[in-house]
This record gives C-alpha cells, structure tokens and sequence, in this order.
C-alpha cells in the first residue's frame, strides 16, 4: 500500500501518517528522515518529530538523498518523511541529483513501494500562497508539484491534513 499525506505548515500531517503507517504496520516499522540538520531551526523540528514518535516503535534511517539506496522487506511499513526536505536536497545539496531529481526521486519511490509492505510519504502544500518567487524557487516548486503528482498516481491513498482534519482525495480498496 501507498499513502501520501500531504498539508500545510502545522497542519497536522505528521501525526496522521505516523498514527497511519502504525495502523498498517504488521511488522518492522521504519521512519524515513530527510530533514539535514543543518541549522538551529532545523534541529528544534527534528528533536521535535523525534519526541512525537518516541514510544510508536520506529526504527529511524536518516537519507538525505538518493532513497532507492535503502531497501526493506515486505514484512516492513516504512514513513518517509518528507518529501519537500527530499526534493531540496536533491536539487540543491552537494550530494543531490541535481538536474536528474526528478528521476531520482521517482525511482526511488518506485523501489521503496515495490519492496515494502507499507509506504507512507509525507509531503507539503507549497503551491497556494501566489507569491512571486526567484527562479530557483520556482524550480524547486516545479519539482515538488511534479514529484507530487507522480506519487498521487501511483498511490492507493492521497490525504490532505487541513487543521488536524483528514481530507480524503483518493482511496483504492480498504485497508487491510
């Protein structure tokens, strides 16, 4: 099964697809962490998420990029989070796919969903404040908006977290 969550800034998205990707867990359980840690801020929200998934049992994998490295069992329910930090890094970090993200990040998806039991992809609404933005912001939206669709094909289920409240856009099948 293939979920993807998505919301705003504190809308509530994380605590959703971690109480989902526990729900569907019948065996290991693997949290996904994209978020480089190259700030204080960043720090605060990694220490943060850490601290709300302390007793759900995850085992945590920190990948900055290239996630089609990581590989898991069918037995396993993994949560990617998230797909925005993903994105920025493989656009823009020294170690990112560059020009090839798009590819990169796609086949990654791909991979992981073909050998887990379970994927929960965290991602970001970017796409409505209609502000102006530089070129290499609107590169980085661009990739964002297209990885986002690519994952919405492919997944059983895409939910938009708005306030705390899950918002159903897709559902194919019940959950087992």
């Amino acid at each position: 099964m293939v979920a993807v969550i998505t919301g705003g800034s504190g809308s509530g998205k994380s605590a959703y697809a971690e109480d989902l990707a526990c729900s569907l867990a019948k065996g290991p359980l693997f949290y996904i962490a994209t978020m480089m840690p190259f700030d204080t801020e960043c720090e605060k929200k990694i220490k943060r998420h850490q601290e709300l998934r302390k007793e759900k049992s995850f085992i945590t994998k920190e990948c900055y990029v290239n996630i089609g490295s990581l590989s898991f069992s069918k037995e396993d329910t993994v949560l990617l989070e998230c797909m925005s930090n993903l994105a920025a890094n493989e656009l823009y970090a020294e170690s990112g796919a560059k020009n090839q993200a798009y590819a990169c990040i796609t086949e990654g998806i791909r991979a992981l969903s073909e050998c887990c039991g379970n994927l929960v992809v965290v991602t970001n609404e970017v796409f409505s404040d209609g502000c102006s933005y530089e070129e290499e912001t609107r590169s980085y939206i661009r990739l964002l908006g297209n990885v986002n669709q690519y994952m919405a094909g492919i997944a059983d289920e895409v939910t938009e977290v708005v306030y705390g409240i899950p918002l159903m856009h897709k559902k194919r099948g019940e959950r087992k």
